[in-house]
């Protein structure tokens, strides 16, 4: 029988995560070196990573560039990973890289992670398919990161900062900023001015350039929203403030790369992302899919709930390493109900942990075995939020656009 190569990544993932570098770059340089094939862009940040990696595609895209655009979490397919043109690849082409990188992997006596094998093939993948520049999303932190394995950057993006995996990457902003900072190396870098008075501290005594200080006039549009920044004004279709700054801070990477301001207009125009305020209306229902999953990622999504009309119901699930307290604080506000059930993902929450925290704040609460329990339990409300992980995004989806 053959092998399912992407089935064996995703049952590899289990196996968890090793930090450092070092041997991405020895998997990089056993499989040809693809990263020195490329013009790459590198992006590192605690929230708008996914946001701000799609409007660089897109702007470069629109400038008539080829791209190639590795970003993770998948949240409908796995091969939106590895995006190529903003399409999904050829799914041949996408195995064969896969199973050559995996081949390699396991010459290795420090077996790669499932991650690190993905970070080699994606490369491989977009170095084999003649684009010119790779936009490239860190898995984790960024100075320990895979990806921070690459030879040479164009520019380093980062993207607002705040606490997250603190067991891992400390458990101060400054902390977090300085794996952040990690992947600035003998490139260019520009920072979101989306950070807290730590982070902006921090990120200015590198002498990074600031995106977003001057944004103003944020309205509401047809689709969407404009703001004027740099004496301009640009139209995006994702919602939110902090989409503001995401724009704004691929807009000034795409300067550093010598793109004009058109092509930087269409491109941020053009840009679209599903899972994130993802607004689906079904059945009288309107359905809000977020993959938001931590405190200051909450933003865009309170940001819609305050212009929202009617009763809200929250259908909420969390990974374990997230701030569900937190959370709870952020969100329940702004519901009537709160539906909790776990993640399909191993790395899931226990319902008793998300219980506790939301039970502090609201004692209208129902509890679900899976996503589609949950949001059968919410079906006929009338605006209803699935949030706290992109890992559940993919199956509310799917219950909520099946015939019923």
């Amino acid at each position: 029988m053959e092998r399912d190569i992407i089935d064996i990544i995703l049952k590899y993932e289990v196996k968890g995560s090793k930090y450092g570098p070092e041997r991405t770059r020895a998997l990089l340089d056993a499989c040809g070196s693809p990263d020195k094939k490329l013009k790459i862009v590198h992006i590192a940040g605690s929230n708008g990573k996914g946001s701000t990696a799609a409007y660089i595609t897109n702007i470069l895209l629109a400038a008539g560039r080829r791209v190639g655009t590795f970003t993770s979490p998948a949240v409908f397919d796995y091969a939106e990973k590895f995006l190529i043109d903003g399409k999904l690849p050829e799914d041949a082409a996408l195995r064969r890289c896969l199973g050559e990188v995996y081949d390699v992997s396991l010459t290795f006596e420090d077996r790669p992670t499932a991650f690190e094998i993905e970070t080699v093939a994606a490369l491989r993948l977009f170095a084999d398919s003649g684009v010119e520049y790779a936009v490239v999303e860190c898995g984790l932190g960024g100075l320990e990161d895979a990806t921070n394995a690459i030879s040479h950057k164009e520019v380093a993006v980062i993207t607002s900062v705040s606490l997250e995996h603190t067991a891992i990457l400390g458990n101060r902003i400054e902390d977090i900023c300085r794996h952040k900072a990690g992947i600035i190396r003998d490139c260019p870098s520009v920072v979101s001015a989306l950070q807290s008075k730590e982070g902006r501290a921090y990120f200015a005594a590198l002498g990074v350039k600031f995106a977003g200080d001057d944004i103003s006039d944020i309205r509401s549009a047809d689709g969407g929203q404009t703001f004027t920044c740099g004496g301009r004004k640009y139209f995006i279709s994702m919602l939110g403030r902090a989409q503001c700054y995401n724009a704004a801070t691929a807009a000034e990477a795409c300067r550093m790369l010598g793109l004009d301001e058109e092509a930087i207009a269409e491109g941020l125009a053009r840009t679209r992302l599903d899972g994130r305020v993802q607004i689906i209306k079904k059945r009288g229902t309107t359905y809000i899919l977020d993959g938001s999953h931590n405190p200051d990622s909450f933003g865009p999504l309170t940001d819609v709930l305050r212009g929202t009309e009617g009763a809200k119901t929250l259908v909420f699930s969390c990974l374990s390493d997230k701030d569900v307290n937190a959370a709870a604080d952020i969100l329940s506000p702004y519901f009537e109900r709160v539906v909790l059930f776990t993640s399909p993902s191993y790395r899931k929450m226990a319902l008793d942990g998300i219980y506790a925290a939301f039970s502090r704040k609201t004692d209208n609460i129902i509890c679900a075995e899976d996503t589609a329990s949950a949001l059968e339990a919410a079906q006929g409300d009338k605006v209803v939020v699935l949030c706290g992980s992109f890992t559940v995004l993919k199956e509310g989806k799917q219950w909520i656009e099946k015939e019923q």
